[in-house]
């Protein structure tokens, strides 16, 4: 069995072209769009190209560009996650509340990724071998997780916090935050690991065929759950680079984050369906919902407007996602 596991090298073949081609048409397809939008908004605000806007809406997008890889990671192996916005909040709580009652920083950090990386465990485990539905069990994580970060304070945001607590969250590398540096390098390792390492790969196998993956050797239910931790560690990350950013741990933080980052990666070519995704094109996803929230602020739409429009991008971008897919299948 571990011999013809050895032997697998999906995909390849027609499939690995069909891939490539769907993969390098929604990335260089989004490339243009973005390219659009900022050329139709160079014109349409003198605000817009500016240093400040930029840095702006690149500290904004980091965390949820950070979630959106551990979703991406998910989605290809054929789950999903729903709790990361309220895991987001809770770990920001905790961790505030940790370095508040006078734990230190360290011990503070390792504490706060055992509790994400325990939720994460939770969610692998009810869906892989409990037999959860994905939604039902996220979902339910999703109110566990925002109810727990209520409950500890009492609704109101953490703060007196130290200095020290702020430096990730306010310092700069030649110019740019160190939380977008972060952001980056997470995006370019996790890219190139999903691409080219087998240990990644393994999640295209699974979420593509998990009847063949099982028989050729692949511990599915292992790297499923190995998934569900990835995603609720990079959502704990998130956590603690917004809350040092903020100074603050904030139990309300994330609110419906989650569908912004599954929109972002379904606009970015990961299939709902699993097997198919990239991490770099879910981070241009993020890039794209971003420019486009930022301009509908610069046009001055109203933050109701706002809400239909991101409504209305999901729902195209699943819909069409829903219709190549099955289309192509």
């Amino acid at each position: 069995m571990k011999a013809l596991q050895h032997s697998i090298h999906w995909p390849h073949g027609n499939e690995a072209f069909r891939l490539r081609r769907i993969v390098e048409a929604r990335e260089i397809t989004l490339v243009v769009l973005i390219a659009a939008v900022v050329a139709a908004m160079s014109f349409a605000s003198p605000y817009f190209l500016t240093a400040a806007n930029f840095r702006a809406m690149a500290i904004g997008l980091a965390p949820t560009a950070i979630i959106a890889v551990g979703m991406t990671l998910l989605l290809v192996s054929g789950g999903f996650d729903l709790s990361v916005g309220s895991v987001m909040a809770l770990t920001g709580t905790v961790l505030a509340l940790l370095v508040v009652k006078g734990l230190p920083i360290a011990l503070a950090l390792a504490a706060t990724m055992l509790v994400g990386a325990a939720v994460g465990a939770t969610n692998g485990i009810l869906v892989t071998r409990v037999g959860v539905n994905p939604l039902v069990a996220t979902l339910g994580t999703l109110s566990a997780a925002r109810g727990i970060a209520l409950v500890l304070t009492d609704g109101f945001s953490v703060s007196g916090l130290p200095s020290s607590f702020g430096f990730v969250g306010g310092t700069d590398i030649a110019g740019v935050p160190l939380t977008v540096v972060i952001m980056g390098l997470i995006v370019l390792v996790a890219d190139l690991a999903l691409r080219h390492t087998r240990a990644l790969r393994q999640l295209y196998f699974v979420g593509a065929n998990e009847t063949a993956a099982r028989l050729s050797g692949i511990p599915v239910d292992r790297v499923r759950i190995s998934a569900y931790v990835a995603s609720s560690l990079l959502a704990t990350l998130a956590g603690m680079l917004l809350a040092s950013r903020l100074m603050a741990g904030t139990p309300t933080a994330g609110n419906a984050l989650e569908l912004q980052v599954l929109a972002a990666a379904v606009i970015g070519g990961a299939s709902l369906r699993g097997g198919e995704g990239t991490v770099l094109g879910a981070f241009l996803g993020v890039i794209f919902v971003a420019l486009i929230n930022n301009a509908m602020t610069m046009l001055a739409v109203s933050i109701y407007w706002q809400m239909v429009v991101t409504g209305l991008v999901l729902t195209i971008a699943v819909a069409l996602d829903m219709l190549v897919r099955g289309r192509s299948r």
